[in-house]
């Protein structure tokens, strides 16, 4: 049985003035829990994390596996939404994972994950977790898991309009989507953590000045506990902690009642 990871951390975002601090932080902190747990692991670290390279990373991960291998795909950067063009969404809304080069129209929306994630090996187990904005179905903020360092919370959320470059045709589409908030149901074939609902923000903050996001620290902390064994057991962990009075969002877990019950990584 192969155990295989993608792990992705994109604090630089160019050309948007939206940079993150955290997100390389939890890139590594994942990294380190996968490998201790015989993971073979790749990075992908900023400028490393394009479009491209994401997708040639994904589809890597999803090639050459067979029945019983475990994989995992953890992504911390900013989220965000463009208006559906296909009406597959009944939020009018694609959620997507933004990529180094997104203001560059480098998107990583949800048709295209779906896709990817549509090959994943028969009988293999695929494990997502998204500490991004609006990830409900593709934010980050932290309480206690030693309570976020004063001053340090920030979205992780690209509003649209950052990387609708001027197009009046895209910003008015953006502006129709913006008013019907309904969820959107997850497709993948994967079991997904998320850091929040589509409609809520995930947050960078930091812990004793560490930056880290606030979902990927309460997750790796949950799992220093070895009762911790089912994808449930995790959320419920971390269910406990978030969302909370200091930080509002509302992490989610999708999948099929045999997948949250089974094996965790």
């Amino acid at each position: 049985m192969a155990k295989r990871a993608l792990c992705v951390g994109i604090n630089d975002y160019p050309g948007s003035n939206m940079d993150l601090a955290g997100c390389v932080n939890d890139a590594k902190d994942w990294r380190t829990l996968l490998e201790s747990r015989g993971y073979t692991v790749t990075q992908l670290l900023d400028a490393e994390a394009t479009r491209a390279n994401l997708v040639q990373a994904l589809e890597q991960l999803m090639a050459g596996g067979a029945d019983g291998d475990s994989l995992v795909f953890t992504f911390s950067g900013h989220g965000s939404w463009l208006p559906d063009d296909d009406g597959d969404e009944p939020d009018a809304r694609d959620e997507m994972m933004c990529p180094y080069d997104v203001t560059k129209d480098q998107f990583l929306l949800d048709d295209d994950l779906a896709a990817i994630f549509a090959r994943k090996p028969s009988g293999a187990r695929l494990y997502v977790i998204a500490d991004c904005c609006h990830s409900g179905s593709v934010v980050r903020y932290a309480p206690d898991p030693s309570a976020p360092d004063k001053g340090s919370v920030k979205a992780r959320f690209l509003p649209p309009y950052v990387f609708a470059r001027g197009d009046r045709l895209l910003e008015r589409a953006i502006d129709r989507a913006a008013g019907k908030p309904a969820p959107t149901k997850l497709q993948y074939p994967a079991l997904l953590f998320s850091g929040c609902q589509d409609t809520e923000f995930s947050y960078d903050t930091s812990f004793n000045k560490r930056p880290n996001g606030a979902f990927t620290r309460t997750a790796i902390d949950a799992l220093k506990d070895s009762a911790v064994a089912t994808p449930r057991a995790l959320f419920d962990a971390i269910r406990r902690k978030l969302p909370s009075q200091q930080l509002p969002q509302t992490p989610q877990l999708f999948g099929s009642r045999t997948d949250k019950a089974g094996p965790l990584f």
